[in-house]
């Protein structure tokens, strides 16, 4: 697995992906979710699980909180770390904080893993070390690649969904099933709340990270100011909507730590 993601992101510019216009949106709505459940508590302690190359942890770091960064691909923790901030940044891997002592962080994110591990119980996990080390009332914010938009895309938009079928990699309901090759795993709603379940957490509530920006990439990155403003504006007013959680690209799961 860390062989197929090294490979992975030795050549995909993750930088690049979230500051393309289209990218913009799931990047500003999360932050727009972070900074609304720190609460203005500026001491506020922070990890950050598979951290890419800093994108979320410089960030919130420039703006002064204490961050710790972990990240699995040596590749963007090299990025991250020539970025030059006071990000506390380490290799490792979401399925294992010991590291850390329980009950560390006010906020944890977990923006990558999850679209790495494909094996549930890996998700479970990595849930329950980011549990572990956030303190009780701490918020933990999860990311996910939802399954409809790979199907729609990948399967039905550049036409692969035939190939997919008959290579058995969906189910008969239209389930992607992911190997480790595949780098990247997708769910359902079902999906998420069976491994909040499982983990034993409880949800503040789940938004459409991305809603309908990735189906409109090349009308989003033609926009001008004025309208990509007013498509934010949209978003934002639509986003924990639940009839478009489903179909985002990405949803942000927001849970409490009791």
């Amino acid at each position: 697995m860390t062989m197929h993601l090294e490979k992975y992101y030795n050549k995909f510019c993750e930088d690049k992906r979230l500051t393309r216009r289209y990218g913009q949106v799931e990047y500003i709505t999360s932050l727009k979710y972070i900074h609304e459940f720190l609460e203005n508590n500026e001491n506020a302690k922070i990890l950050d699980v598979g951290a890419g190359t800093g994108r979320y942890s410089v960030q919130l770091a420039n703006e002064g909180y204490d961050v710790t960064a972990i990240e699995l691909v040596k590749h963007n923790l090299g990025i991250l770390k020539s970025k030059g901030s006071s990000v506390k940044a380490m290799q490792g891997t979401a399925l294992d904080l010991s590291r850390f002592s329980e009950n560390t962080f006010d906020m944890t994110l977990i923006f990558g893993p999850m679209y790495h591990l494909y094996k549930f119980e890996d998700k479970v996990k990595a849930l329950q070390e980011a549990k572990r080390v956030t303190k009780p009332g701490g918020v933990i914010l999860v990311a996910y690649c939802m399954n409809e938009y790979s199907v729609l895309t990948y399967g039905f938009k550049e036409n692969n969904i035939r190939e997919s079928i008959a290579n058995g990699k969906l189910t008969k309901d239209f389930h992607v099933i992911s190997e480790p090759e595949d780098l990247y795993d997708y769910v359902r709603l079902e999906d998420i709340n069976k491994i909040n379940e499982e983990a034993g957490i409880q949800r503040v509530k789940i938004i459409a990270a991305d809603g309908p920006a990735n189906y409109m990439r090349p009308i989003i990155n033609a926009m001008d100011d004025d309208t990509f403003q007013l498509f934010i504006n949209y978003h934002f007013s639509t986003c924990e909507r639940p009839e478009l959680l489903g179909a985002s690209a990405h949803t942000l799961d927001i849970l409490r730590k009791e």
